[in-house]
């Protein structure tokens, strides 16, 4: 089975009980909508690689990771898509869920999701409990706060941003949980995989903002020009294109650099590389000169 099957497997798994169920069926329908289809998946194919560079000997504690870990982005992007927050019409090629159930349904659906989440990972202590409270703590640390994604949105409501401490809450925090969560699925200290995460993290929002930047919404699946729109600190504004490009190619390679020691560390590293290939920008798309830099570049993902 490959990842992609083993994720959807599993997430569909997961969330079985929530049809034929006696709760509320738009409820229901809107949490399938937040999930269904997915993305790229990429944190828990991140988080289910570094489980097998490391033995991955307990599969269904590993499925249990990534779930969850799904679920809480997931939730994360519906509440991101509100009109308090960036007030998006589309997400993923379609519209946001609150422009397709109502806005208080969005509402209780991120929050399901978060309950869902760490649902899972409770009934993984069937599975070992040691492992899975380190999981649940894991999760946890990175989603609320100081250094979650909780503590990543509210950055944008303070007078001075620190636009390391703001990357790595709102989109570093998730990668972290990735690397270290897929550690400790399979018995490994999840501290030794701090640093991976935390590049890859970087490396993602660097590729998101020049994306954001350079990008039309048709290809972007969401709104373009958020950034600019909701005056929110970003690598491009920081640092200008070809600046922001250079940051991307270095964070990734230190990626790559950082892979501790484990039986599968050349898979894993070939993993890293592939996504490194799919965040760097390169095709010719239109010229945009933010502060003093200009670049003819497309940036996919």
């Amino acid at each position: 089975m490959n990842l992609s099957t083993r994720i959807e497997s599993a997430i569909r798994h997961a969330t079985g009980d929530l049809k034929g169920c006696n709760g509320p069926g738009k409820l229901a329908a809107a949490i399938d909508y937040a999930l269904f289809p997915g993305g790229a998946r990429i944190r828990p194919t991140i988080c289910m690689s570094v489980a097998m560079a490391c033995g991955d000997d307990k599969p269904a504690l590993t499925n249990a990771a990534a779930v969850a870990l799904e679920m809480i982005h997931c939730a994360s992007l519906v509440h991101d898509d509100l009109p308090c927050f960036d007030n998006a019409d589309t997400r993923r090629h379609k519209p946001a869920l609150h422009k397709a159930f109502p806005q208080s349904l969005a509402v209780l659906a991120g929050d399901s999701l978060i309950i869902l989440a760490f649902e899972t990972l409770a009934k993984a202590l069937r599975q070992d409990s040691v492992r899975a409270a380190q999981l649940l703590l894991t999760l946890t640390r990175r989603s609320g706060v100081p250094v979650g994604i909780c503590a990543g949105q509210a950055w944008e409501d303070e007078d001075q941003i620190d636009l390391s401490a703001y990357h790595q809450s709102k989109t570093g925090a998730l990668f972290v949980a990735a690397t270290q969560m897929g550690a400790i699925a399979a018995g490994q200290d999840g501290e030794a995989w701090y640093d991976l995460g935390a590049l890859i993290g970087e490396a993602f929002q660097v590729a998101d903002d020049l994306r954001d930047a350079l990008n039309d919404a048709e290809t972007l699946g969401k709104p373009a020009g958020q950034d600019d729109r909701n005056g929110r600190p970003n690598a491009v504004l920081q640092l200008g294109v070809d600046g922001a490009i250079q940051r991307l190619s270095d964070t990734l390679a230190g990626a790559i650099a950082s892979i501790p020691s484990c039986p599968g560390e050349a898979t894993l590293a070939q993993v890293v590389r592939a996504y490194a290939e799919k965040l760097t920008p390169v095709e010719p798309s239109r010229t945009v000169t933010p502060l003093a830099s200009s670049s003819k570049v497309k940036v996919t993902l």
